[in-house]
């Protein structure tokens, strides 16, 4: 045979058994529990979300999802832990918008999120409520707005951690306002919502989700949410940019997993996340809470990274947030 076409012979066979073996790994998969690494504490946003696609995937998988909370460093100690684990599936990391933001906030970061991680999918998003102690006296975001002109450095907001969403959303309001408040950062939603309802801080801004039951039951009061317009859960809540113009804020969800894991097991998370998606009951638990729900592929969702990344970039810039 001629030596070039042994070579391409050759290297068509190693090819064609690399595909087989991804796939027998995608059959054989999972084979032990899966570990849904989550950057924030419990309780919150990201926590709901990932218990209630777990519970679908541990029937559909035959295995556990065990929840790995790790909160802290707005994300990166989760984004470590995934980014250095084995790359057979078995580590699925389910980060927030916290995962572009990182390497703006950052000089340095222990990985590099373009090279160490694959996207699986987007499986949800949410708008921000911005949320006031009931001894807060104002009930209009121009009340606000006018209370914290009046008595700078009284009002404070919590958020999920410095560089966070919420943050972004307060120093963002701060700016269009022309106010004044103080960032308070937390490990996660539920500390933050819980400072809240203590009253240890004035304002939040928490997603729907974990802010929705506390609206409910009269323990916070909702003051605006951060999208375009206001939302079916709270029809009675004005959007914060019915005052600021242009104002909008959002947090979205995303399942990685490290890079190198075989395309076949990618595709198959993707496939039963995205099934766990639709299921009737999840719909019922999650869309009350302000859900919105997403999908695709994961070619889809790397894609959105990067647009994600472009339009945060000029935030960063223009609210000089660092983390180092």
């Amino acid at each position: 045979m001629n030596p070039v076409l042994r070579i391409l012979v050759a290297a068509a066979g190693a090819a064609v058994g690399l595909g087989a073996g991804s796939m027998a790994c995608a059959q054989n998969y999972p084979a032990k529990p899966i570990r849904f690494v989550i950057p924030f504490a419990p309780g919150g946003g990201s926590d709901i979300l990932a218990r209630a696609i777990a519970q679908k995937l541990t029937d559909s998988l035959g295995q556990p999802i065990v929840i790995d909370n790790r909160p802290g460093a707005n994300a990166v100690i989760a984004e470590e832990i995934t980014a250095r684990a084995v790359p057979d599936g078995h580590t699925v990391l389910l980060d927030t918008t916290a995962f572009v933001l990182n390497p703006l906030l950052r000089v340095k970061l222990p990985f590099h999120p373009e090279k160490d991680f694959a996207p699986v999918i987007m499986p949800a998003s949410v708008w921000h409520v911005l949320a006031a102690h009931p001894s807060v006296r104002a009930k209009s975001v121009a009340e606000l707005i006018a209370a914290m002109k009046t008595a700078p450095g009284k009002y404070t907001y919590g958020s999920f951690g410095t560089g966070s969403t919420a943050h972004l959303a307060g120093e963002l309001f701060n700016t269009m306002a022309g106010a004044t408040s103080t960032h308070v950062p937390y490990k996660g939603g539920g500390p933050m919502i819980t400072d809240l309802i203590g009253g240890q801080i004035t304002l939040s801004y928490g997603t729907v989700p974990l802010t929705m039951p506390h609206v409910r039951s009269g323990r916070v009061k909702a003051l605006a949410v951060t999208g375009p317009k206001r939302i079916p859960e709270l029809p009675d809540v004005p959007a914060v940019a019915e005052t600021l113009r242009g104002y909008e804020v959002s947090l979205w969800w995303a399942f990685l997993v490290p890079a190198g894991t075989p395309k076949a097991i990618v595709a198959k998370l993707n496939g039963e996340i995205a099934k766990a998606l639709v299921m009737p009951d999840v719909r019922e638990r999650l869309a009350p809470q302000g859900f919105d729900f997403g999908g695709g592929s994961p070619e889809k969702l790397g894609a959105f990274i990067k647009a994600e990344s472009a339009k945060w970039a000029k935030v960063v810039r223009a609210s000089r947030i660092t983390l180092d």
